[in-house]
């Protein structure tokens, strides 16, 4: 503590801050008991600074982020309130919807698991918004009930344990989400017939998104480039995919949003998630500018129009600031109404390959080292020798480690054509890394 003031003062010396300036500062809080306590923390240090703190209450990390981008930009993104932020998603997405709420095999319903978080509090403004053009049933909402956040529900229980989360109704092939604690990712799943689980994470959504704006952008007849980053995680099945049936550039990098948004600036249309379901889409000024020319220009065919406004409108839609769970869930409803499919044509694209995660405990995490976007063990030396020989074995294998970044854990990644093959292939990889980079404990296990 007694170190705070000179640390400050460093850093307002190194990066020339004016201190003259009275600065605002946006403050957000979600739902947890932690929030009222941390948010007034952070507002005294900023009035003890001379700033101005701007307190937004109870929002979802996403909302924040949208409100700074609207500061930022001087309310060129939109309008720097939860209003604003509403009436802006609502309002694109009731003009791609049109007139028509279903088409096709798609209907306009959806089971919405809000995680008893701020998920929750806040879809309540969208499902009164949006009416009838999509049916919201709403579960797992705290205020109403006693659920504890994120216990047994959300994007995370639904990814990690591959089944239904507490308190949502499980009905044959109907359309369900999950967003997570602060409502920045979203996971789409359904029960067949025969109480099979079929999870669309991430990399599915991806794929969606990347094969709807390609097919839109083909029809302005303008020239943009699109790409799509994922992390090491991705399953190989989707990138063959994206890559050789779309043909839409893949680019991989290291885990953590920041990576993969950092990538997406490279694009016209960069679009990123990961396998967990946080992503969005960025659109660069050129493609703006070149949309909004040709949705204004006359002399050319009423399709090409109509696809740049298509576009534009989207944009609207998408929150390009941070991955957004509600926003994102409205471009996939939007694009499955679009397309006149029901969640199992929008599996039907491509077949996951079976794929595994395993953790071994280290003396030491460090001296796991990695390159190529992580997909490569640099040390210890003849990990990576090891590691190539097991994939050798199996068809469509894969597999990579990489330490934890917080605690002396090795994770292990592997794919393979079957579930049994990558299994064995798991344990093997995990068994060479307790080996060669100092495990403890007992050697892993088929289980």
């Amino acid at each position: 503590d007694d170190q705070l003031e000179e640390t400050i003062g460093e850093i307002i010396k190194e990066y020339d801050i004016p201190m003259t300036d009275r600065v605002e500062i946006l403050v957000g809080k979600d739902t947890r008991p932690s929030s009222p306590s941390l948010a007034k923390s952070l507002m005294d240090g900023v009035l003890a600074l001379s700033g101005k703190p701007i307190d937004y209450g109870i929002v979802t990390t996403p909302q924040l982020h949208y409100f700074v981008a609207c500061k930022n930009t001087k309310k060129e993104y939109g309008e720097p309130t939860e209003e604003g932020y509403y009436s802006k998603l609502t309002g694109a997405f009731k003009k791609l919807r049109g007139e028509t709420y279903t088409n096709g095999s798609y209907k306009n319903r959806l089971l919405y698991d809000g995680a008893n978080g701020v998920g929750a509090k806040k879809i309540k403004y969208f499902q009164e918004l949006l009416g009838n053009s999509l049916k919201i049933e709403m579960f797992n909402d705290a205020i109403i009930g006693s659920g504890k956040l994120n216990y047994m529900c959300g994007a995370d229980y639904v990814k990690s344990q591959q089944k239904f989360p507490t308190g949502v109704p499980v009905e044959a092939n109907v359309r369900c989400c999950s967003v997570d604690g602060d409502a920045d990712r979203l996971i789409y799943y359904y029960m067949d017939e025969n109480n099979g689980f079929h999870l669309m994470d991430g990399d599915r959504m991806a794929t969606l998104i990347a094969s709807y704006l390609k097919e839109i952008l083909e029809k302005t007849g303008i020239d943009l480039n699109i790409g799509l980053i994922q992390t090491a995680y991705a399953n190989g099945a989707s990138t063959e995919y994206i890559a050789k049936k779309l043909q839409v550039p893949v680019a991989c990098v290291s885990t953590g949003v920041k990576h993969l948004h950092h990538k997406a600036l490279d694009f016209d249309m960069g679009i990123y998630f990961e396998a967990n379901g946080h992503g969005t889409v960025i659109f660069s000024k050129n493609a703006k500018n070149k949309l909004k020319e040709t949705a204004k220009n006359n002399s050319i065919s009423d399709d090409r129009r109509i696809a740049a406004e298509t576009l534009l409108n989207l944009i609207d839609l998408i929150n390009e600031t941070v991955g957004d769970a509600i926003s994102d869930m409205l471009l996939i409803e939007t694009i499955l109404h679009a397309k006149g499919w029901d969640i199992q044509q929008w599996e039907a694209a491509y077949t996951d390959l079976p794929n595994r995660l395993m953790k071994v405990t280290v003396q030491d995490r460090n001296v796991i080292t990695t390159t190529n976007a992580e997909k490569v063990c640099v040390t210890p030396e003849g990990l990576q020798e090891e590691i190539d020989a097991l994939v050798a074995k199996y068809k469509k294998a894969r597999s990579f480690v990489r330490p934890s970044g917080t605690e002396d854990i090795v994770r292990i990644y592997a794919e393979a054509a079957t579930r049994e093959e990558v299994d064995k292939l798991a344990v093997e990889v995990a068994k060479k890394v307790h080996e060669l980079a100092g495990g403890t404990g007992n050697p892993p296990e088929l289980d």
